[in-house]
C-alpha cells in the first residue's frame, strides 16, 4: 500500500504543530514517512507526553522513607505499607472515550488501569471510581436544559457504570467505593476516572526497562486489530459534533482475556525470565518499545510481521498505533524463552517474539524485514516539546452577601439536597458492582471511605477519592487544597493514617489562558495539601482538552488518597450505632455559606467565596478524631462536606442499612438558620459515642486544643434539630426516601 504523502494538512491533521515538524526533522536527521509521522503523534500528543502540563506537575511533592517506586519512574508508584509489603495504585481517566462510547470508554479504563498495576508485579485487589456527568433529571438542572441534553446525560451516566460494572465484576476485582457528581459544566463531557490498587512485596517490584543487549521481545495477550487506532492523541483534542467519527478510536475491552493475561503475567514474574515487562496502553506498541528502550537506555527492533493481528491488511501504522487492549510487551532473559512459551500456552494466550533489545538506543520497526520506522527511543519518549502557556487569572469571588439570600425553608431545603443526586445515595451505582469478590471488602461502598482487607499482607488499607468541582470553579487553589484536607479527612473517619496520593487532573483545553491558570493554581494546592499531611504524590494522569462547543467543565483535580489502619478494631464508619450515644461535632459550627450545595441546590447559584482551609487546624481536627478511634472512643464518624453539618446528621441516620434518628440541639448560634445548617466550613467531624464516654471524650478534645461541642443523642424516629429556639423534625422515612431511591427514580423511570 502507497503511503500518503507528507503535507502540511496531514501533519496538522496529525495535531503537530510546524515548529514540533521542524523538531522531528532535526532528531530525524531527515522527513519522517507516514508511519513515523504517526508514532510521533501519538507519542508528542498531550496524553502521553503532558507537554502542557509537565512543567506543573514538577511542583508535586514525590519522595518520602514509604516511597520505592516515585512517580514518573514506571507505570505505577509503589508504597511501603510494613514488613516487606508495598501497595502499587494509580488513578487515570478514560474521559473522551466514554463521552462516545459510554460502555467500551469506561470499561477499557478499568482494564487499562488494572494493567498499570499488574505491569509492576502487584496484584491489583480492588479498585474505585470518580464520575462526573452532566444533569440527569429536570429537578437538578438548570432551567434552560435541554431535554435531549438529559437524556444524553443519562445515557452516558448508565453506560459508562455498566461498563465499569462489566469489566471489574467479569475479571474478579472487586470496585469498592468512589463518587459521583453531576453538573452542568460535564453536558457531554463526561469524566470517568479509575483507580485500581494491587499489593506486592518488596522485591517483587517489577520494572519496564528493556534491559539486556540481545534479549529477546515478546508480544503478549490478545491479538493487535484496528479498535483504539490513535486513541491517544484522540484524548488530546476538544470534542466537538465531529467527535462521533472517532469511535473507532475507542477501544473494544475482554475482562476475560484481561484475567488470563494477569494471570499468565504474574505466573511469568513470580520465574526468573523477566528482564522488563510494559503494558502496551495510549499509544500501544508505539509506546510499549520505546519506553521501554528509553528506561533501559538501549534500544528495541521488532518486526511487525511477527506480532499476532486478528484483521488482515494491517498497515505498520495501524499496527504501530492501534490500542488493542490485553497486551502486554515482555523482555524476556536470553534462555529463558520456553519459559514464556509454556506459560502463554498453558493460559491459552497468544504470544510471540517479534524482536531483540539492541545497543544503539534507537526504536527500529521492520515488516517483514524492511524498515518502516527507524527513531532514536530517548528522543521520542523523553524529548517532546513542554510549554508553559499563559495563564489569566479569573477574579475570585467575593464573600456572598446574605442579605441577597432569602432565607428557604430548612426542611424542605434538606430534603432537595439529600435528593440532588451528587450528595444523594449512590446505591443504584454500587448495586451494579461486585464489591464483595475476593470477600476483602470490610466497608460497604457509601461510608467515608473505602476499607480493605489484604490477607496475604495482614494488613488493612483504606482509599477514597474526593474533588468538589464547584469550589474548583470559583477558586481553583483553595478548592484543590480542600480535595487533599477532605481525602485525608475521609481517611480518618475511617481510622486510617494517610500514606500518599495518586490525582488525576481534568481540565479544559490549556491553550485556553483562564484554563491553563486553573490548572496552574490546583496543582499548587494539591501539592501545598500533599506537604501539609505528608501524602507525596506517587503518579496519576492528565486529561486536558475536556472541552466543547459549550464550553470547558469545571477544573476537576480529583485526589485519590490511600491510607493504612493498624488494627481491624479501629475500622470506623458514618452511621449512628446504638440509641442513647451520644453525638459530638468536632470542629467548629462553620458560617460560610458562599460556593455551597445549598446555595447552588436550593437557590441556583453557583457563587460565593470558597470556605478557607486551615491546613493547622485540619490535621489538629483528623489527629484528634483518629487518636479517640485508636482508643476505641468512637462509634461513628463522618466528615461535615457538601450539604454541611444537616446533610452529614441526616446520612448518619440513615446511611448503615438501618434508620436511626437523632435529637440535635445546636443552641443559640448567632447565625441564620439555613446558615447554620448548611454551611461547608471546613474541619469538621461529626462523632458519636457512647453516653459513658461523652465527658471522656470532650475532655480529651479540650486537652488536644481542639473544638468540640455536644450536640445531641442518638435515637427515636425522627431527625430533629433544634436551633435559634427552633425547631425542625424529619421524618426517617421522608429522609430516606429523598436520600436513597432519587438516582433511580430518575434511571429506571
Amino acid at each position: 500500500m502507497t503511503e500518503p504523502a507528507i503535507t502540511p494538512e496531514l501533519i496538522a491533521k496529525h495535531g503537530i504543530t510546524p515548529d514540533e515538524y521542524g523538531r522531528i526533522q532535526s532528531i530525524l536527521g531527515r522527513d519522517p514517512n507516514f508511519t513515523e509521522l504517526g508514532i510521533f503523534s501519538v507519542m508528542w500528543s498531550e496524553h502521553c507526553s503532558y507537554k502542557n502540563s509537565k512543567r506543573e506537575l514538577r511542583k508535586f511533592p514525590t519522595t518520602g522513607p514509604g516511597v520505592l517506586v516515585k512517580a514518573g519512574e514506571e507505570n505505577a508508584g509503589v508504597i511501603d505499607i510494613g514488613d516487606g509489603w508495598a501497595v502499587a495504585f494509580k488513578m487515570e481517566s478514560h474521559n473522551h472515550p466514554s463521552a462516545v462510547e459510554p460502555f467500551q470508554g469506561a470499561a477499557t479504563g478499568v482494564g487499562g488501569i488494572i494493567r498499570d498495576i499488574f505491569t509492576m508485579g502487584a496484584r491489583p485487589v480492588f479498585s474505585l471510581n470518580s464520575l462526573r456527568f452532566g444533569p440527569i433529571s429536570e429537578k437538578a438542572a438548570a432551567a434552560n436544559t435541554e431535554p435531549a441534553t438529559l437524556a444524553t446525560n443519562r445515557r452516558l451516566f448508565a453506560g459508562v457504570v455498566s461498563g465499569i460494572a462489566h469489566y471489574g465484576n467479569c475479571i474478579g476485582i472487586p470496585t469498592i467505593g468512589g463518587e459521583v457528581y453531576f453538573d452542568e459544566s460535564y453536558n457531554g463531557n463526561p469524566l470517568v476516572n479509575v483507580f485500581c490498587l494491587g499489593v506486592l512485596k518488596h522485591e517483587q517490584i517489577a520494572r519496564g526497562a528493556a534491559k539486556g543487549i540481545g534479549n529477546p521481545v515478546f508480544y503478549v495477550g490478545a491479538e493487535t486489530g484496528r479498535d483504539g487506532l490513535a486513541g491517544a492523541a484522540f484524548a488530546s483534542r476538544d470534542l466537538t459534533e465531529e467527535s462521533k467519527e472517532d469511535r473507532p478510536a475507542v477501544q473494544v475491552g475482554d475482562p476475560f482475556r484481561e484475567k488470563l493475561l494477569l494471570e499468565a503475567c504474574l505466573e511469568l514474574l513470580a520465574t526468573d525470565a523477566v528482564a522488563g515487562i510494559q503494558d502496551m496502553g495510549a499509544a500501544g506498541l508505539t509506546c510499549s518499545t520505546c519506553e521501554t528502550a528509553s528506561r533501559g537506555g538501549t534500544g528495541v527492533e521488532i518486526d511487525l510481521a511477527k506480532v499476532p493481528k486478528r484483521e488482515t491488511g494491517m498497515t505498520p501504522y495501524e499496527i504501530m498505533l492501534s490500542e488493542s487492549q490485553e497486551r502486554m510487551l515482555i523482555i524476556v532473559k536470553k534462555g529463558h524463552e520456553q519459559t514464556v512459551c509454556d506459560i502463554f500456552e498453558k493460559w491459552d494466550l497468544p504470544y510471540a517474539e517479534v524482536g531483540e533489545v539492541k545497543d544503539d538506543g534507537m526504536m527500529r520497526v521492520l515488516n517483514e524485514g524492511r524498515l518502516v520506522a527507524e527513531i532514536p527511543a530517548s528522543k521520542l519518549a523523553d524529548d517532546a516539546p513542554l510549554y508553559e502557556r499563559e495563564a489569566k487569572a479569573r477574579p475570585l469571588p467575593a464573600e456572598l452577601d446574605l442579605a441577597t439570600l432569602p432565607e428557604a425553608d430548612v426542611h424542605r431545603s434538606l430534603l432537595d439536597l439529600l435528593a440532588y443526586p451528587s450528595i444523594a445515595s449512590k446505591n443504584w451505582v454500587y448495586r451494579q458492582y461486585d464489591h464483595m469478590v475476593r470477600s476483602g471488602t470490610v466497608v460497604l461502598p457509601g461510608s467515608d471511605a473505602a476499607v480493605f482487607l489484604i490477607r496475604e499482607a495482614n494488613k488493612i488499607v483504606a482509599a477514597t477519592s474526593d474533588c468538589n468541582a464547584l469550589y474548583c470553579s470559583l477558586d481553583p487553589r483553595e478548592g484543590a487544597r480542600i480535595a487533599i484536607a477532605e481525602a485525608a479527612r475521609n481517611l480518618a473517619c475511617s481510622g486510617a493514617v494517610p500514606l500518599a496520593v495518586t490525582d488525576n487532573l481534568n481540565f479544559g483545553n490549556p491553550h485556553n489562558q483562564e484554563n491553563f491558570w486553573q490548572l496552574r493554581e490546583s496543582v499548587e494546592g494539591l501539592a501545598e495539601g500533599c506537604r501539609a499531611f505528608n501524602t507525596p504524590v506517587t503518579g496519576g494522569n492528565v486529561s486536558l482538552y475536556n472541552q466543547s462547543p459549550a464550553g470547558a467543565i469545571d477544573p476537576t483535580p480529583t485526589v485519590g488518597m490511600v491510607g493504612l489502619i493498624a488494627d481491624e478494631k479501629h475500622v470506623t464508619t458514618s452511621h449512628f450505632k446504638s440509641a442513647g450515644d451520644v453525638i459530638l461535632l468536632v470542629g467548629e459550627l462553620g458560617d460560610e455559606l458562599g460556593a455551597s450545595h445549598y446555595l447552588k441546590v436550593v437557590h441556583g447559584r453557583k457563587e460565593g467565596r470558597v470556605p478557607r482551609m486551615d491546613f493547622g487546624r485540619e490535621l489538629a481536627v483528623q489527629e484528634a478524631v483518629r487518636a479517640l478511634i485508636s482508643s476505641r472512643l468512637v462509634r461513628s464518624a463522618h466528615d461535615c462536606s457538601e450539604g454541611g453539618l444537616a446533610v452529614a446528621l441526616a446520612e448518619s441516620c440513615q446511611s448503615g442499612g438501618s434508620l436511626l434518628g437523632a435529637q440535635v440541639d445546636l443552641g443559640q448560634t448567632g447565625l441564620r438558620l439555613d446558615q447554620a445548617l448548611f454551611n461547608e466550613s471546613q474541619s469538621r467531624i461529626v462523632v458519636s459515642v457512647t453516653a459513658q464516654n461523652a465527658s471522656a471524650v470532650q475532655a480529651l478534645l479540650e486537652w488536644r486544643g481542639v473544638s468540640a461541642r455536644r450536640v445531641g443523642t442518638v435515637g427515636g424516629e425522627q431527625l430533629v434539630i433544634r436551633c435559634n429556639g427552633a425547631e425542625t423534625a424529619w421524618s426517617l422515612t421522608e429522609l430516606h426516601g429523598a436520600w436513597y431511591d432519587s438516582i433511580a427514580k430518575v434511571m429506571e423511570a
